[in-house]
């Protein structure tokens, strides 16, 4: 028998460390080839981190919450495969069982989710089920909470090694709402809310379990989950940080509508994509990047930094009320079917949970479109450290006035809003606004012959 040391992977050249958010195997699990053993989380990029090898767990490096170097070895695999032996390692945050509190070992168990002894056990079992079919702690655990019996979790289709159903195989299924529940569901966790770029948003996620809930006299208190509390601070930073400040334009997009209605079909059934409006407005973002290039800067202390790259964020809720901001790098060298597949990609993955940490890292503009919860308009809240963000309104039809050379006459036309904030720092009122009016020019002179 060998040791094999299971290291924290490389995760994007920009990426050094991440924090430890949940241990899926207990030290005497036996673990199979890719099988994921614990999962970590960087800014807002959570992952499962597989095994390389086939064997049982026996020692692990470092407890729920710890922040762990790229390369730093996490957990100790005894394993039958010839490999390096591992040499031991003192870690800066060992795993000691026996003297963890019963406070640790209760966060442990919620976490964890698959036992009923306390952290001090040193060996811990897998809930064993009528099944054949092999099923993670993690996923066990999200079925028992949303009432999803073995039964039921056999009929899902797994993406995972030899078929097995993964934490983002479950969710896919959720999320569909295909599941049927076949036992008593276990009752949901309270709401809670947290900030957002794009105002506040209704999340029932990131509570351990209900445990965590303290009942007070008239209503309850909920703990924040770890990306809305990764949320609120970076809110509360922006706003501390930057001046700021916002423009308000009316853009007619009668003409993008219109253009969009005629090619769609055309152009889903030719590259398999969905064309959205979504690409259409980065694409006239980009291009007032680069008209106004003093929009694409960052400030550091009392010096500016010019961006060389256009790299455009693109705020995305998730399926749990979360927000993310992937990045489109290069925006400006895309083409609208280049844009369109980016944007389609990126929000899928983001759906899925399967964005990379440097997807979501190096932006230097962002976008973010509020009217998808129907809001004509928005405030957005700077992504530091970029100096301005895009708020996109809902597209309504409304009576307008149209001006022709032959008078003015009352027509229905699509329009929507965009709200422009900006760090009032480095941008003055005169560029944030003229950049958003050629954001605005841009769309509003769409050209209904464009081929795509």
């Amino acid at each position: 028998m060998s040791k094999f040391e299971l290291k924290l992977p490389r995760m994007g050249e920009s990426v050094a460390e991440a924090t430890l958010t949940t241990w899926l195997k207990e030290i005497g699990d036996t673990i199979e080839l890719d099988e994921p053993v614990f999962e970590i989380a960087t800014d807002k990029v959570d992952s499962e981190v597989p095994s390389e090898v086939e064997g049982v767990l026996v020692e692990k490096l470092y407890d729920i919450d710890d922040v762990i170097k790229v390369g730093d070895t996490v957990a100790i695999i005894e394993t039958e495969q010839s490999v390096e032996v591992a040499q031991p390692k003192t870690s800066t945050a060992p795993v000691e069982a026996s003297k963890a509190t019963e406070e640790s070992a209760a966060l442990v168990e919620e976490t964890v989710k698959v036992a009923k002894e306390t952290v001090s056990a040193p060996v811990h079992q897998v809930q064993k089920s009528d099944s054949d079919r092999f099923y993670s702690p993690l996923v066990k655990n999200i079925a028992k909470q949303e009432g999803i019996s073995i039964a039921e979790l056999d009929t899902i289709e797994g993406t995972g090694n030899e078929g097995r159903v993964t934490k983002n195989d479950i969710l896919a299924y959720l999320e569909n709402g295909k599941k049927t529940k076949t036992q008593q569901p276990v009752a949901p966790a309270p709401k809670e809310v947290v900030s957002s770029s794009a105002g506040q948003i209704t999340s029932d996620v990131g509570m351990a379990n209900g445990s965590d809930v303290k009942q007070i006299e008239d209503g309850e208190v909920v703990p924040l989950s770890r990306m809305g509390k990764l949320i609120a601070k970076h809110m509360v930073s922006s706003v501390s940080t930057s001046a700021h400040v916002q423009s308000f334009i009316e853009v007619d997009v009668t003409k993008i509508v219109n253009w969009r209605n005629k090619v769609k079909n055309t152009f889903e059934k030719r590259e398999g994509e969905k064309l959205t409006f979504t690409p259409i407005f980065m694409e006239a973002v980009a291009k007032a990047l680069k008209k106004y290039p003093l929009m694409n800067i960052s400030l550091d202390g009392d010096t500016v930094i010019k961006k060389k790259n256009i790299n455009i964020g693109m705020a995305a809720a998730l399926p749990d009320g979360n927000l993310i901001v992937p990045v489109i790098k290069n925006a400006d060298q895309l083409n609208l079917v280049g844009m369109a597949k980016v944007v389609n990609d990126l929000a899928a993955r983001s759906r899925e949970n399967k964005l990379k940490p440097d997807e979501v890292q190096n932006g230097t503009y962002t976008v973010t479109n509020v009217g998808t919860f129907g809001s004509v308009f928005g405030t957005p809240i700077i992504n530091q450290p970029q100096v301005g963000i895009l708020a996109l309104g809902a597209i309504r039809k409304i009576p307008s006035v149209i001006e022709t050379p032959e008078g003015d006459f009352i027509g229905i036309r699509s329009k929507m809003y965009l709200s422009h904030s900006y760090d009032h720092r480095v941008v003055n009122g005169a560029l944030g606004s003229m950049f958003a009016k050629a954001v605005a020019d841009y769309l509003e002179a769409w050209d209904m012959d464009r081929e795509v």
